[in-house]
């Protein structure tokens, strides 16, 4: 057998193999996520019943706003992390026992259910839509 076709099954089974343990991770990180806790919902669960609470509060300019905001994350994962985001701001908004949803509610809501390596790009939208950003320091 000749030496590059060696290389390139050893390039290649290292390839399947990085890529599938990859993919097991993601994919082990979704099964603990729809794991019940002890009061018998996943955090899934939890977040599609805050969804569904405050689905009526939202107007079409906050749903804008959302979709600016989630606007880095890449096609792929968008859904996701605006389910992610939508379940906090719910969140916020039900302990709240808010009668609408309010930009202050959709700012701490991304703030809260997003990791700090994204804060950069939020800092930087609100600052385009002249936001003021002082409330909200003490999140960050």
């Amino acid at each position: 057998m000749p030496a590059w076709l060696q290389w390139f099954y050893l390039f290649f089974w290292i390839m399947l193999i990085s890529l599938m343990a990859i993919g097991g991770y993601f994919m082990f990180r979704k099964f603990l996520k729809s794991l019940p806790k002890a009061d018998g919902k996943s955090d899934l669960d939890w977040q599609d019943y805050y969804i569904k609470q405050t689905y009526h509060l939202w107007t079409s300019e906050q749903k804008s706003l959302l979709n600016d905001l989630v606007a880095p994350v890449p096609q792929l994962f968008r859904d996701v992390a605006k389910q992610k985001i939508a379940g906090k701001i719910g969140e916020l908004a039900l302990k709240a026992k808010a009668d609408r949803m309010t930009e202050e509610f959709i700012i701490k809501g991304y703030i809260l259910a997003t990791p700090k390596r994204d804060h950069k790009w939020l800092i930087k939208t609100l600052q385009k839509k002249n936001i003021d950003l002082s409330p909200y320091q003490h999140l960050f």
